[in-house]
């Protein structure tokens, strides 16, 4: 290559330069065909998704190698200049650090990847990509109500995972217990309702805890943790209002709104169906009885 340049009577200031062009268009060429060819291919969306990071971050490598080997020559004479800024690079630079740290942390520790739904300090949503600073999330909730997405797209530098806690919803147990409250009034059949909302419940939810069931004996045996029940169960307490159900139940980490409108309705249909015998409590005021009062009529025309 050098002799090539030379006969062409590019100045040797130029041939660096020259040659790191055409190093940059080759990387850039083979990391394009690589991405096309595994778009092209029978591949489940996560495997592409971890393969086209694995050949963007190669072509990094790549291209820090190749200026390494094109300018070591020059680099040499900035070796003492380079340790003596180091310190103050470090300093300057520590956020960034810290993210690429928070990177390879997220690389190794397990603590989301792509398509889990995270809790990172305040900002819920959806992981849709992990960069090597920052991770992308599809936000939801704030103004919508539910596990809805707002629409808003969040970026959030990887060094957060060393600072404040990561929730996630879908890593190894996919499904979050929920529940509700259902208010009856006094004087209704307890015992048929008890019955009525465990059937509601089970109708709606019987296959979440079925998976849920097997899902959570294979963290049992991963984790020290003890074994939870999973099927749904109504509980009861009673106040000087109502008589108020509590029906708690394991749903899919994506499902809980929809869960919800399928279980009010499920009850609704079974208070109609109780002919009577059950019927929901509402706040209400309840006079019992008013003083007496005196009220004295004159006649003014005789006056």
């Amino acid at each position: 290559m050098e002799r090539l340049l030379n006969n062409l009577n590019i100045p040797a200031q130029w041939h660096q330069l020259i040659v790191l062009s055409l190093c940059i268009v080759v990387i850039w060429a083979l990391s394009w065909f690589l991405k096309h060819q595994i778009s092209r291919g029978n591949l489940v969306n996560e495997i592409k998704y971890k393969a086209n990071k694995a050949v963007t971050f190669g072509s990094y490598v790549v291209f820090l190698i190749t200026v390494i080997v094109i300018y070591s020559a020059s680099l040499q004479g900035f070796t003492v200049a380079l340790g003596v800024a180091g310190a103050g690079i470090a300093f300057a630079l520590q956020e960034v650090i810290a993210s690429f740290a928070g990177w390879l942390a997220l690389l190794f520790g397990n603590f989301y990847k792509p398509g889990d739904r995270v809790q990172l300090g305040g900002t819920r949503g959806d992981v849709i990509d992990i960069g090597v600073l920052r991770t992308t999330l599809m936000e939801t909730g704030e103004w919508v109500d539910g596990d809805l997405y707002s629409g808003r797209i969040v970026r959030i530098a990887n060094s957060f995972v060393f600072k404040e806690p990561v929730f996630n919803y879908s890593s190894d147990f996919p499904f979050l217990w929920d529940e509700i409250t259902v208010p009856v009034h006094h004087g209704s059949d307890f015992e048929m309702a008890r019955k009525a909302f465990d059937e509601a419940v089970n109708e709606v939810t019987g296959d979440f805890s079925k998976e849920a069931a097997g899902t959570w004996r294979m963290m049992t045996k991963k984790y020290r943790i003890e074994n939870a029940q999973t099927a749904p169960f109504v509980t009861l307490t009673v106040n000087d209002n109502w008589i108020e159900f509590t029906i708690r139940y394991v749903v899919d980490y994506k499902r809980r709104r929809i869960t919800k409108d399928q279980l009010f309705t499920n009850i609704l249909n079974k208070v109609n169906q109780s002919a009577g015998r059950i019927a929901l409590a509402s706040g209400t005021i309840e006079i019992a009885g008013l003083p007496p009062v005196a009220i004295s009529i004159k006649d003014r025309a005789h006056e």
